[in-house]
């Protein structure tokens, strides 16, 4: 670990150094281990870096500071966002890997919507599980037809329909090529989640890069 990879992290070089690799940014209360299984079930072979988020809440970890549940420190959320993106760029040259494809699940959703926002380039593409809108005034982000899956649950009682809907509005408005994915269960993740995170990473070809040379 150097000061430039200061994240706790945990890479999986994978056997298919051609595909595109996942950052996966775990909920609150996991760490750079949880969503493992999971980005080998969405992208087999695929190179994964998986990092812990550094602020901590009564014990657990996340990405950022929370005021209460469902109201973000977006001061925060803006420095953290910038503070993790500037570790995927550092990552990318140490390991040798494209610019990433973000799994994230609940608050690691939420950064990686924050990412997109604020610093477009660092990633290829992101899957967003029960994601909500991380700043309520947003900078225009210019997401030219970046791959964004958005997969929400009907029955979350942390996320309102409303919010996850006007998340996937504002990243498609910034031009992202997004799907919007309802399924019929709450905030925990479910089988369903997998097959549908597999199939979209399967179906969005333009990711397929070589990763030395892939911005």
């Amino acid at each position: 670990m150097t000061n430039d990879l200061s994240f706790i992290h945990r890479f999986e070089p994978g056997n298919r150094r051609e595909a595109p690799p996942l950052l996966l940014l775990h909920g609150t209360g996991g760490d750079e281990n949880d969503l493992i299984p999971l980005g080998q079930a969405i992208a087999p072979d695929a190179p994964l870096l998986s990092v812990r988020g550094k602020v901590r809440e009564q014990g657990m970890s996340r990405f950022f500071r929370r005021l209460s549940e469902g109201v973000f420190d977006e001061n925060d959320v803006r420095f953290r966002a910038g503070e993790l993106a500037d570790f995927v760029e550092a990552a990318r040259e140490h390991y040798g890997i494209a610019a990433p494809v973000a799994l994230g699940y609940s608050n690691g959703a939420n950064i990686a919507a924050a990412v997109l926002q604020l610093r477009p380039q660092v990633l290829a593409g992101a899957i967003l599980l029960r994601a909500m809108v991380p700043l309520s005034q947003p900078p225009h982000a210019d997401l030219a037809g970046k791959p964004v899956l958005i997969v929400s649950g009907q029955h979350d009682p942390i996320i309102p329909a409303s919010n996850a809907a006007r998340l996937a509005a504002l990243l498609t408005d910034a031009g992202a090529n997004l799907q919007h994915r309802l399924l019929p269960v709450g905030h925990q993740l479910s089988h369903a989640d997998l097959t549908i995170g597999r199939e979209w990473m399967s179906a969005v070809g333009v990711l397929q890069a070589n990763p030395a040379t892939a911005n």
